[in-house]
């Protein structure tokens, strides 16, 4: 273990090459563009994004740097986590106020299943759809599913593809979606950085610093609800998913798929009656 944590940090390439993508990235800046009412913003970490993933099929970035960034981005986080808890601090007063509303954003992630879950039937996902919509599909709850149902199982493959989806693209999804939505709708930006706690180090980064973009002046309350909030969803959020969602998903699946079934069987019994009458 010593000896890979030494490989890591003498890769100078691997540094060279993120200080050059902080360097482009710092001095490209921010941009913004409307959208009807609404602000779009492009932050650095967008830039960095996609820049560090065309570079992957370059030959300046090999197997090595790409085994040895893994580790670093817990690293980052780690000091993401630092920052948060000392911004906390001054704003504990502002968090034990926001009361009931911060206790129970956990609840908003159920969005997924009474979005997602019939959209995946209408696609026609079978029990795949269990899996991609019960959650956010973060660490704790692959480790639900593949406990209850297998990692072979339909609904461990949901939850698999819907993690590594996350994985890539949940960061810069819920970046341009924050500061956009905290723009274009009447509510207070800081239920926008509760509903950024999803649970995830990244995507509320990500989330939080488009909200601190396009409000600075709540910079200090829209980190603090941010990591509160993401806190509670990392300490309550598998038991959410045990005794709520992932009951209702499957629930919701099986009411869904009789209807279907019936609406189906429907169809062929009316179309089989129009060929005996011709």
């Amino acid at each position: 273990m010593k000896n890979e944590h030494t490989e890591i940090l003498k890769d100078w390439r691997l540094h060279a090459v993120a200080l050059l993508l902080v360097g482009i990235t710092e001095a490209i800046g921010q941009f913004s563009f409307s959208v009807g009412s609404g602000v779009v913003l492009l932050l650095p970490m967008l830039y960095a994004f996609f820049l560090g993933l065309g570079l992957y099929f370059t030959p300046l970035i090999k197997t090595k740097q790409a085994k040895n960034a893994e580790p670093l981005i817990i690293l980052g986080v780690t000091l993401l986590i630092a920052k948060i808890g000392v911004t906390i601090g001054p704003q504990i007063e502002a968090l034990i106020a926001a009361g009931p509303a911060l206790l129970l954003q956990e609840l908003g992630n159920l969005g997924t299943i009474l979005f997602a879950l019939p959209i995946a039937v209408l696609l026609g996902f079978k029990r795949e759809s269990i899996g991609m919509t019960h959650s956010v599909a973060r660490e704790p709850n692959v480790g639900l599913i593949m406990n209850k149902f297998g990692f072979d199982s339909p609904e461990g493959r949901g939850v698999m593809a819907i993690y590594i989806f996350g994985t890539v693209f949940g960061a810069v999804f819920l970046g341009l979606i924050s500061g956009f939505l905290a723009t274009v709708t009447p509510l207070n930006p800081l239920s926008f950085a509760m509903a950024s706690g999803v649970g995830s180090g990244s995507m509320m980064a990500a989330a939080s610093g488009s909200l601190v973009a396009a409000f600075p002046a709540l910079e200090s309350q829209i980190v603090a609800f941010a990591g509160a909030s993401n806190l509670i969803s990392l300490s309550t959020g598998l038991y959410v998913s045990i005794f709520i969602g992932l009951p209702l998903t499957e629930k919701l699946y099986a009411m869904m798929i009789r209807r279907k079934e019936r609406k189906e069987a429907g169809n062929e019994g009316g179309a089989n009656d129009v060929k005996k009458v011709n």
